[in-house]
């Protein structure tokens, strides 16, 4: 699969969570909010060590410029995760920053699929996005099975 492919299916993954937010009462939101939050870290995780270095170092002012963005939106979206990790218990708080959080990922996923992406397929070869994509897989794989150590403590 390639990079885009990789990301856009990440992209869909998540906004089937939100679609289970909406659609389901306030108490089962932390259990949804807790795979969100999964689903998000890996996804910014092989972004981050992987996606947007090779689109920094190679593409254009224009795609270095939306990378640069894009850093600092997940900036943002990890701070809201960390923040509402805290307040699973205060549905009072809890809400209204998973409700921002929802709006601000959907925003940036917008930016990605219809800016962004455009310009990678036209900037990189199609062998480097799937070269890319395979590598963002195997790292999505390490991250995942490294996070599942840490939470059962191996």
């Amino acid at each position: 699969m390639n990079a885009i492919e990789l990301l856009k299916a990440d992209h869909k993954v998540v906004a089937e969570l939100f679609k289970k937010v909406e659609a389901t009462t306030e108490s089962e939101h932390p259990a949804i909010f807790a795979k969100i939050k999964a689903e998000l870290d890996v996804h910014a995780h092989i972004e981050e060590v992987i996606f947007y270095p090779k689109l920094k170092a190679e593409g254009n002012k224009e795609l270095i410029d939306i990378v640069l963005e894009g850093i600092e939106e997940h900036r943002q979206v990890k701070m809201f995760l960390k923040e509402i990790a805290a307040l699973v218990d205060d549905s009072e708080k809890f809400e209204p920053k998973l409700k921002v959080l929802i709006e601000d990922v959907e925003h940036h996923v917008k930016e990605e699929e219809n800016e962004m992406f455009p310009l990678v397929t036209d900037q990189f070869e199609s062998d480097v996005l799937d070269e890319l994509g395979a590598e963002m897989e195997e790292e999505k794989e390490n991250f995942r099975e490294s996070a599942t150590a840490v939470a059962t403590g191996r």
